[in-house]
Formats: C-alpha cells, structure tokens, sequence
C-alpha cells in the first residue's frame, strides 16, 4: 500500500514540486528528505527527488531512484510521469511516450501528462500520436481555441488538409460573439486557414475566403501578398498589376516586387524598351529606390546597359555606396557587361581628374569610391587581376588611410595571392582603425585562424565576448553558438596537427544542431499559446531539413575526412598532437598542456569571481549547476582516442547525405568511408550518386577506379543477394 503524507507533509511536497519547478534544487532536496525521513517508500517523493537529482547532473542515481519509487508504488501516475520526464531529458523519446501513455492510463484527466505526451509525439513527428492526443486535450477543454487549432496543425502536419480545415470552420461557427478587430489569434488562424486552402490547390476559393474573411486581419502585408499572388495565379493579370503596384507603393525597395509586376504583365526578356518604361516610371516616382535604378540593369544590352550603368555608377560613386560592387557582380556572367563596368569607373576617374571640382571633404565618395570598386573588381575570381587591384587599393588608402573597408580589401588581396601570414596581419591593421566594430573585429579573428593563429584569434573575438563567463571567451563563443569560428577553428588546429581539439570543435558544432532540434519543445506550446501558427509550422518544417545548413555540411565534411585521415593512419595520431613525437617533443608537449590548463582554470576562477562580485545570487545557482555543465573532456582527448573512427564519422556522414544529396563532395566522402566498412552496395550508390552530379569530376573517376579494383577482389567472396544488388547499383 502506497504511504499517505499527512497534511503537513502534503504541504511541503507541493514546495518540493514548486522548488523543482523554479530550480531552487537544494531547496527541493532538502524538503523531499525531510518527508522521506518519516516516510521513506513515499513514492511520489522519492519521483521528485529523482528528477531534482537529474538537473543536478546526477543521472543514474536519478533512475535508480525512479524504479525504486516505481517498485514502491506501481499505480502512481506522478511515478510513471516523472520516468517519462527522466527518460526525455536523456533523449529516450521512445520510452519516454511509453511511460507517457502508461502514466495517462493512471490518470486519464491529467492535463499536464496529457500535454507533455503530445509535445513529445510532435517532437518525434509522430503525427498519428499528435492528432490523437490533441483530439482528447480538445474534448477534455473545448472552449479554448488554442485546442482547435492545435487539432488542425496536427492533421495538417499529418497531411490530411481537409480535416484541419473542417476543424477551423467548426469552431468558427461556434463562436457566437464576433472577435473583436484587435484579436491578434483570431487573425493568425484566418490567415491559417487560408494557407490551408491555398495548399489544397483550391487557389480560386482561397483568393474568395482571403478577401472576405481576412480582409480585417492584423497582418496587411501577408493580406496584399496572397491576394497578389492568388489574382496573378488565376491569370485575372489587370487586377494582379494593380496589387504588384500597391505593393511597389508600400515598399519600393522590395525587387521581388518588380519581377512579378513584369510576369503578370506578360513582358519577356526581349521587350527591353517596356520593360525599362515601368523601372523608369518608379524611378522618377521614388528617387531614393535603389531597385528601381538596379534591376534594369539584368535585363539592358548593349548601349542602353552602357548608359543606365554608367547612370547607376555615378550615383553610387557620388553617394560613396560601399556595397555598390557588391549589387553588380552577379552580372559577370555576362562578359559584356563585366568589361562594360570597369571601363565606366575608369571613365569616372578619368572626368574626376580632368574636372576642377573641389575634392569631397569624405574621402569615401566620388573618386575614393571609384577606386574602391575597381580594386574590388579586379579581386573578384571572375575578373582576377591582383596586381592591378593592388595598385587601385593602394591609391584608395592613400586617399583616406583610416578606411576599413579599403584596408580589409587590401587583406582580401593578400589572401588571393596566397600570402595568408600578410592578409591576417593586414586585416588585424583594419581593425585597429575601429576598435568598437564588431563585423571587423570577426574579420581578423577569422583571417588569424587562416593563418593558424588560434590563441590569437581566441583573445580578438574575447574583446566582445562577455568578462563574466565562466571558461573565458571560448565558453561565451560556444554558448553563443558562433559556429564559424568552431569550424574555423577546428580547420585550423587540424591544419597544425591537433586532432583532438579538431574533433572537439566538430563536435560541438554538431551539438549545436541537436541544441536547435530540441528548442523546439518550448514552442510547441508556445507557439499555440501566442497564436503565432503559421510561422510555427513554418518552423516545424525548417527544422525538418535543420542539417541541410551549410554550417553543418562544412564541419561534417571536415570531421569525416579527418576520422577518414585517422583511419588510414591511426600511427600518425597521438591523441592532441596529431603525430609521434620523441621523448624530449612529448615531455615540452606535456609541460605546454599542463601550463595552458593553469592558464585556463585560473581565468575560468577569476571570470567566476567577477561574475560573483556583480551578481552573487547568480554565482550561487552557477555553483549549483556546476556539476551538471561541466565538460568531462574539454580538449578532445577522448575523441581522439576512438577505437573506431569510421564508426564515429558516420554520425556526421548520415545526415549529411540524408540532407545534401546533391553536393558531390558530401557522397564522394559517403563512398570514401562504405568502402572502407566494406559496406559495397552503400559504396556503391554514392559512387552513382556521384557520377550523376559530375560524371567528368577528377576525383569520381578515382573512386570508379577504386571501386572496380575493390570488386575484382571480393566480389565472388560475396552473399549472392549483395552480388546481385552490385551488379544493378554498377551496371
């Protein structure tokens, strides 16, 4: 029989809970142990207690714990709940939903468990789960919209529109007193609603609901948008240019804009003279639109390009518009037009010269900016000529010495000339001339580390990191989730041989990815709870294809070739060092690795006292928490360690092909670690994967050949079933 707490004792269990709840955890234990000492098989306690040990950091005490109190008292719903809870703060979502539904069998009214399961199904994408769960949460309380609209995203997460649309209109005609004109929820599930529609294919009834039923909703923009896009979709084309225009109106900086007002209108790339005739018009309307001025410059040929750039130059030249190059270079493919505008900013310069007009007091202007342009041309990869763009930097420095932007151009120089060491020093010179801007600042930081300068690096970026951070700048950088400067930084130190901190920024780049997975348990109520529906499921759907992000393939390409490396050569790692080192090399090692980690414990104390003096509370709950956030292996060592370094780079390697299967460098990685697991048939379809990417690709034609000279051996040695699944994904 499970223990009955007296009123008292009641009382202070509902403070443990509380405590919990607020992460006061000392405060929590200690209560949870006064109860227990005079009743010590109270099962619901020992639940508490468990968990609070969890956020400690104490996480197999912490189980042990919950099964006991499970032994103690088995029909406990709190029991099984907190095990739920135990279970999805260590990431098993599976036995977390068991112990979900098992509490609920307990406790079928129970809200709380109720909503929690549901998070946790969405969070899965387990969406048959979500709309049965949030069919029970909307019959349990359905006077509140939130579990309607929570009903309609789990079937339109699930695919099945009609039914989500169906639920909307219900509660919509449900509701006898009319929202007022300020309902910022009832306007977002308009809008829902008639994304909903829209996705259907149903773009006729769409634009009908969106003009009758949405044309008080809060959010005008997204009003104009759809009706634009609807009217231009239904081929009604006089309707849909008077929408483009409004919006031109509204926003005449915006180019999308301008594209589809030239669509609806029907003009093609050869219609040059009307097309010039509507940016002409809006150019004379809205003086300041960049747009206006720019966009024509795509379509414009021959003379007409060459007078409306030389236009466009001139008065970014005039204005001293840094981003001026920038704009145009997407215009290089066209080998007209990337010899037209260099010829047009050496005419600038030219008339400039010859005129005798007072210089510009702003040195950034007129012929500064022409020569700016021009170094930046002559840098740019499709246009290269360095020494020519060297001479016109150099002629803008002397103009103005204290520019940023034509020093870091001159550090851009140096690195296409391959001088690296110069292009770091050179940009580190660009930011002393602004101490207080931060884009500058990371722009040395990051040509340091190009130049395998990591402690450097480190204590640039430290002047705008937080003093007060426990671990100095490199913790702020990570709790920050600066994921450039960890691939960086990790490139760099694989460059200098130390593989174990390579591994150990790789790494934390991927945790990253996984911290943005699980931030989505905050929104999956919140979202419902603010209203903000459609930029919720947007987000659902962003983050279903989270590891498509650049910054993921990059460290995970990085971190794979190096486990490749450390497989070919297991010799050739010696853990931080990356190489075999004589005795007399790995004795200074030892001493340098010894001092770095005194360096770091007392900048990591002095960071904690400062912390202290400005806030002691806060240094009190870090203490608390101490336990919990520390990193057992802070420089990689283990990583590095592994005993199986394929089996490792498959944790990057997986994703990676899931999410980019149209980058080449990602399968050829895909092939480079299957044929070395002997896996052929996976092998086998990257190489396919590759060759359909780019056949003619030096390094496909090697893997072929590798391939080809791997199967000779082991083909017949062979299952037949693998024989056979070769022979198709080779033929």
């Amino acid at each position: 029989m499970p223990q009955i707490l007296s009123t008292k004792e009641a009382n202070l269990f509902r403070q443990v809970i509380r405590d919990y709840e607020e992460k006061r955890y000392r405060a929590g234990l200690k209560a949870a142990e006064q109860i227990l000492k005079r009743n010590p098989k109270h099962g619901d306690t020992m639940s508490m207690k468990a968990l609070i040990m969890n956020a400690q950091g104490k996480t197999e005490e912490a189980f042990n714990l919950a099964k006991e109190a499970l032994k103690v008292d088995f029909k406990s719903h709190i029991c099984w709940h907190v095990y739920g809870i135990l279970y999805r703060t260590n990431k098993n979502f599976e036995e977390a939903i068991k112990a979900y539904k098992f509490a609920l069998k307990l406790e079928p009214e129970s809200q709380q468990i109720q909503r929690d399961l549901a998070i946790l199904q969405v969070q899965t994408r387990d969406y048959e789960g979500y709309v049965q769960s949030r069919f029970a949460m909307l019959k349990a309380r359905p006077q509140l919209r939130q579990n309607w609209t929570a009903l309609a995203i789990a079937h339109h997460l699930e695919g099945n529109l009609q039914e989500a649309e169906r639920i909307l209109t219900t509660y919509e005609k449900s509701v006898s007193v009319a929202p007022s004109k300020t309902d910022f929820e009832n306007s977002e599930a308009l809008l829902y609603k008639n994304s909903i529609i829209a996705e259907q294919g149903e773009t006729e009834r769409a634009l009908e609901h969106l003009e009758q039923e949405c044309k008080k909703c809060l959010d005008r923009l997204a009003v104009m948008e759809l009706r634009a896009r609807y009217l231009a979709e239904l081929g009604r084309k006089e309707e849909a240019e008077t929408a483009y225009r409004a919006l031109i109106d509204r926003n005449p900086d915006h180019t999308d804009y301008y594209k589809r007002l030239v669509d609806v209108l029907g003009l093609t790339a050869e219609d040059e003279a009307a097309q010039k005739a509507i940016f002409d018009e809006y150019s004379a309307k809205y003086p300041r639109s960049d747009a206006a001025r720019r966009l024509p410059l795509d379509f414009l040929t021959g003379d007409e390009f060459r007078t409306a750039a030389k236009a466009y130059l001139a008065l970014m030249f005039n204005k001293g518009v840094p981003s001026t190059f920038a704009n145009l270079k997407h215009l290089y493919s066209d080998s007209f037009k990337k010899d037209t505008l260099p010829s047009l900013a050496e005419e600038y310069l030219q008339e400039a010269e010859g005129s005798n007009a007072e210089a510009s007091s702003d040195s950034s202007k007129g012929v500064g900016a022409a020569l700016f342009f021009l170094a930046q041309h002559y840098n740019y990869h499709m246009s290269r000529d360095l020494t020519k763009a060297l001479e016109y930097v150099e002629k803008a420095i002397q103009l103005d010495p204290k520019s940023v932007d034509f020093q870091m151009t001159k550090a851009r120089i140096f690195k296409h000339q391959g001088d690296i060491a110069k292009a770091a020093e050179a940009m580190d010179q660009a930011r002393l001339l602004d101490t207080k801007d931060r884009y500058i600042n990371t722009k040395a930081a990051k040509y340091q580390l190009r130049n395998n300068e990591n402690e450097k690096a480190l204590n640039t970026l430290g002047l705008f990191t937080r003093a007060e951070t426990v671990g100095g700048p490199l913790a702020d950088l990570i709790d920050m989730q600066a994921m450039w400067f960890l691939t960086e930084d990790g490139e760099a130190w694989q460059r200098r041989g130390n593989v174990a901190l390579a591994l150990k920024r790789y790494h934390t780049v991927f945790n990253i990815f996984d911290i943005w997975q699980e931030d989505q348990f905050d929104f999956h109520s919140f979202s419902l709870r603010k209203g903000q529906i459609r930029a919720y499921v947007d987000m659902i759907r962003w983050e279903d294809k989270l590891r498509e992000h650049p910054f993921y393939f990059r460290a995970a390409l990085d971190a794979v070739k190096l486990y490749l490396s450390m497989y070919d050569k297991p010799e050739g790692v010696n853990g931080a060092n990356g190489n075999n080192a004589n005795g007399e090399d790995a004795a200074e090692k030892k001493k340098a690795a010894k001092k770095a980690k005194k360096e770091a414990q007392k900048a990591e104390k002095e960071a904690a006292e400062r912390a202290a003096k400005q806030n002691p509370n806060k240094a009190q709950k870090d203490k608390e928490e101490e336990v919990k956030k520390k990193d057992d292996d802070p420089n990689g060592v283990k990583l590095a360690e592994t005993k199986d370094p394929l089996g490792d780079a498959m944790k990057f390697l997986e994703p990676l092909l899931q999410f980019s299967p149209k980058n080449i460098e990602g399968q050829i990685a895909g092939f480079e670690v299957y044929i070395r697991r002997k896996k052929y048939v996976l092998a086998a379809k990257c190489l396919k994967a590759a060759q359909a990417l780019d056949e003619n690709h030096v390094k496909v034609r090697e893997l072929a050949a590798t391939m080809q000279k791997t199967m000779d051996g082991v083909l017949e040695s062979l299952a037949p079933k693998i024989q056979e699944a070769l022979k198709t994904e080779l033929a």
